[in-house]
């Protein structure tokens, strides 16, 4: 599904076909689809309305109207069948049924990065409330929206929540003032806490692995630690440094060559799209010989929000790599081996890394730099993908399709989808 101003457009995913056209009240500016597909949501903050669709349905629409009370946020529950709005000011979240048509109100949510949480399987929501200078987490289950357990946190200002994939444990993390993160149980017990330092700042990202067994904690002074499922102590430290030594490392290292072509060797004249693959300049990875010094930028240290810390993390579908970027070193992506504990792959771009994710089937990483290209990690080597076409498509964005087979690719007011053939068995 895409959205043009006021105008959603359903696509099929294979053949890019247009399956339905809906035009909504105002400009759209969060769209999001239901669990099952059946739904498709579009928020209109600025008129605090959202609109639901129906795929098997056409005819039936549903409109949901906050009225004075705003609207600033707006989601899906995992059973699809119900809307979760914040209003403005975080006032209440208000949750609307769309089978039996009732409203339930959760109030004080705090205005927080990450302040709602459901499990995987859908069953348990975790909300982060701001009461009288305090935090509190209220745990709901999603069948009936009941309180479960409410209960507060020894946090200075709770910045985010994020329950392992497993569902049986809640991290809890503190603002970049306070290096604190608290895991508690389903049932409002607090497991553990940990804290690396005192007062540098302190924690930037967070991440699990899929099997729930490390928590991974990025931090501002440029390392990441994991934590075990066991005793939530650590178990290691991973650096990033500026120079990479050990011979053990890989280093990928993009290097860019402008074709030479003899245009008056051509017998006609090219074409625009052939003269835009003639005389673009192509890149390749090359392996670099260790020591390696990698692009650093040092951090303006007066300014808000300081470019340093590892900003991004991201483990494989199968618990075995870790992805990272330190944003003070921006143009290299960290591969670590988990089995290992040890650094396998950096891949050094030539451009900022925007983003990077797995393919969700196998060990496959995919990279863009904001340019018209994608870059593709796996055990077996990289490679670069150039996306065709007319124009400077810069990718600022990528998505893996559940399956593995294809990505969603974006740019600032467009998109493409690049299909993977799989290789026969």
């Amino acid at each position: 599904a895409s959205c043009i101003q006021h105008r959603l457009v359903v696509r099929d995913a294979s053949s890019l076909q247009i399956r339905q056209l809906y035009t909504c009240l105002d400009q759209i500016q969060y769209i999001e689809w239901s669990s099952d597909s059946l739904f498709v949501l579009c928020a209109m903050y600025k008129r605090g309305i959202v609109q639901v669709w129906s795929l098997e349905q056409p005819d039936w629409h549903c409109k949901i109207d906050e009225g004075s009370a705003g609207l600033v946020a707006s989601c899906w529950s995992p059973d699809g069948r119900h809307i979760l709005n914040t209003t403005e000011f975080h006032l209440r979240i208000t949750v609307w049924s769309l089978c039996t048509k009732s409203v339930s109100y959760i109030k004080y949510p705090k205005a927080c990065h990450q302040g709602v949480a459901f499990t995987k399987d859908g069953r348990y929501m975790a909300v982060v409330e701001r009461r009288d200078c305090k935090d509190f987490i209220s745990i709901f289950v999603c069948s009936n929206w009941q309180l479960l357990r409410h209960f507060d946190t020894e946090t200075q200002d709770l910045f985010g929540i994020e329950w392992a994939p497993n569902g049986c444990v809640l991290a809890a993390w503190d603002s970049c003032l306070e290096y604190k993160v608290l895991l508690y149980s389903l049932d409002g017990r607090l497991l553990s806490s940990y804290r690396a330092y005192e007062w540098p700042l302190g924690i930037k990202s967070i991440a699990w692995s899929p099997s729930s067994q490390f928590l991974a904690i990025g931090s501002f002074d440029e390392k990441v630690r994991i934590l075990n499922h066991v005793t939530w102590k650590k178990i290691t430290e991973l650096d990033h440094p500026a120079t990479i030594a050990s011979k053990k490392t890989i280093v990928y290292k993009e290097v860019e060559k402008s074709p030479t072509v003899d245009t008056e060797r051509l017998s006609f004249p090219p074409t625009r799209a052939l003269a835009s693959s003639l005389f673009s300049t192509q890149s390749k990875y090359d392996i670099s010989q260790v020591p390696v010094s990698l692009h650093y930028v040092k951090p303006v240290a007066d300014r808000a929000n300081p470019k340093v810390g590892v900003g991004m993390l991201a483990f494989s579908a199968d618990n075995c790599f870790l992805a990272t970027r330190n944003d003070n070193i921006p143009n290299a992506v960290w591969i670590w081996d988990i089995r290992k504990l040890r650094l396998s792959v950096v891949l050094e771009q030539l451009s900022t890394i925007q983003h990077f994710q797995w393919d969700p089937c196998q060990p496959r990483l995919a990279v863009c730099t904001g340019g018209s290209r994608v870059y593709l990690w796996s055990p077996a080597g990289c490679v670069v993908v150039q996306v065709p076409g007319e124009g400077d498509f810069q990718i600022v964005s990528l998505s893996w399709h559940c399956n593995g087979d294809s990505m969603l690719l974006l740019s600032k007011d467009s998109f493409c989808v690049c299909y993977l053939e799989r290789e026969e068995v």
